[in-house]
């Protein structure tokens, strides 16, 4: 299977994307525990699909910034902007909290995604990436969707392991606050029997599929 580009494989996804998988539901768990309160606070989401994740946010103002027109058409995210993850279309130190959710191994260059993040972020705030984790690659894992026809489609996927982006974290003034890794468990068996794939979860089970990091923004 040729694994389509970001812009093109999200084109195909966004009409399903919203949807609730395996994968969000345990990222989405990690992410809360890594944020710090949003309350009067300015949050960017960097990658942010179709920006389900920005409303109701409790965020001053919450923008979000997604390489995919087609995504932001269907989340309609009230502050959402097409724009690429290693150019970000924001002014530095803006944002006290910035987000980078399941978007960062879709991009080669993971040095630039993190210098832009550190310049999106104000000093002392706080920056939280999430990836598809590799030890879900090592199982033969990969990022995909079925599209509208009902059809296996994979989008590219870069590896990039926790030590790798912890050091570029460090070199564009991130320091590293927490690590998570987010597997596998009974709570997401739901997700799998829906599918038809109970016997898959057992077989799943404890594998790592999520790598949270949370960093603070040197001053």
């Amino acid at each position: 299977m040729n694994a389509l580009s970001a812009p093109d494989g999200y084109r195909l996804w966004a009409p399903t994307y919203e949807a609730e998988t395996a994968i969000t539901f345990i990222e989405d768990g990690l992410v809360a525990y890594l944020t710090p309160p949003l309350s009067g606070r300015r949050l960017l989401d960097a990658g942010c699909g179709t920006g389900r994740r920005l409303k109701d946010s409790g965020a001053a103002f919450a923008l979000g910034v997604d390489i995919s027109p087609e995504m932001l058409a269907i989340g309609k995210p009230e502050h959402g902007v097409v724009g690429d993850i290693r150019a970000l279309p924001v002014a530095p130190g803006t944002f006290h909290v910035v987000w980078c959710r399941l978007a960062i191994g879709h991009v080669e260059e993971a040095a630039t995604v993190y210098a832009e993040l550190a310049r999106a972020c104000a000093p002392g705030g706080a920056v939280v990436v999430t990836d598809f984790h590799a030890d879900a690659i090592a199982a033969g894992h990969r990022r995909s969707f079925r599209d509208g026809n009902g059809d296996r489609q994979e989008v590219v996927h870069w590896v990039h392991e926790a030590d790798e982006q912890i050091g570029l974290a460090a070199a564009a003034g991130l320091t590293l606050i927490d690590r998570r890794d987010g597997a596998i468990g009974p709570e997401v068996r739901p997700f799998y029997e829906r599918a038809g794939r109970a016997v898959a979860h057992d077989e799943h089970l404890g594998l790592n599929v999520v790598l949270a990091l949370s960093f603070r923004r040197e001053g």
